[in-house]
């Protein structure tokens, strides 16, 4: 068992849950890597997350949207480290569409994923945090859910609750030391933006103040700071990682 801080990342195995990752690995966190497509290649992500370090990482394969499933994450992550320090609700998906041609499952999935997924995980960790009386969550939401979207009912409800949920669980846990917050990025540079036109990353990039996307690296830089033990006094706030584009 090691006393060393353990990070759980939710979604952890590629795109931004990937850079936060490797952002606690190399301030010498073990961590608790969450993934769920049977293509992932743990044994490769494992020893690029590590580089030179000696940290210890465990996978573990489970669906945020069970309840019973997020429970037994939980469990194989005490017994491996006996600890969990920093939870990041990173896992999250995303089926977009014009309300009035939007499916009932396209809205129930990406609520149950994102919304949902991030009650389950919380829920499961906090018992052993409050024991503890220390412990960071990091719950990832987006500008969207503090602006709208057009085409994305289902994803800013998602995001905008998982500000609420985060402010409440801020207000509970405060007298046990644990500090939660969210983290909301704007338009950042992923798989999925990579493949858009470049007359739409210019339409993009002229909604933005800096005029470009952030990186994962940004945000895995924000997560950080709100996750990292200097952190003493922040809790319930949702930091903006957008490029200015919420003033």
């Amino acid at each position: 068992m090691s006393e060393s801080r353990v990070a759980l990342v939710t979604g952890g195995s590629r795109g931004i849950g990937r850079k936060i990752a490797e952002r606690f690995a190399k301030e010498g966190y073990n961590l608790v890597i969450n993934y769920v497509s049977d293509n992932t290649n743990i044994d490769e992500i494992s020893n690029e997350i590590k580089g030179d370090s000696n940290i210890e990482i465990l996978f573990v394969k489970a669906d945020v949207t069970s309840f019973e499933s997020c429970e037994n994450m939980v469990k194989e992550a005490m017994d491996k480290f006996g600890r969990i320090d920093v939870l990041v609700n990173n896992a999250g998906i995303t089926k977009d569409g014009l309300l009035m041609r939007m499916q009932e499952d396209d809205f129930t999935r990406v609520i149950d994923v994102n919304l949902k997924g991030t009650f389950n995980v919380t829920k499961n960790v906090i018992p052993y945090m409050m024991k503890q009386r220390y412990g960071k969550i990091i719950n990832i939401s987006s500008v969207v859910g503090e602006t709208g979207n057009a085409g994305q009912a289902n994803y800013a409800a998602s995001k905008a609750g998982i500000i609420g949920f985060t402010k409440s669980v801020a207000k509970e846990l405060a007298s046990r030391n644990i500090l939660a917050n969210c983290v909301a990025p704007g338009f950042i540079k992923t798989d999925m933006t990579d493949v858009l036109s470049d007359s739409v990353k210019e339409s993009i990039n002229a909604q933005i103040p800096l005029k470009k996307m952030g990186t994962a690296e940004e945000v895995a830089n924000a997560v950080y700071f709100l996750g990292n033990e200097e952190n003493t006094y922040i809790t319930g706030q949702v930091l903006n990682v957008n490029g200015g584009m919420l003033m």
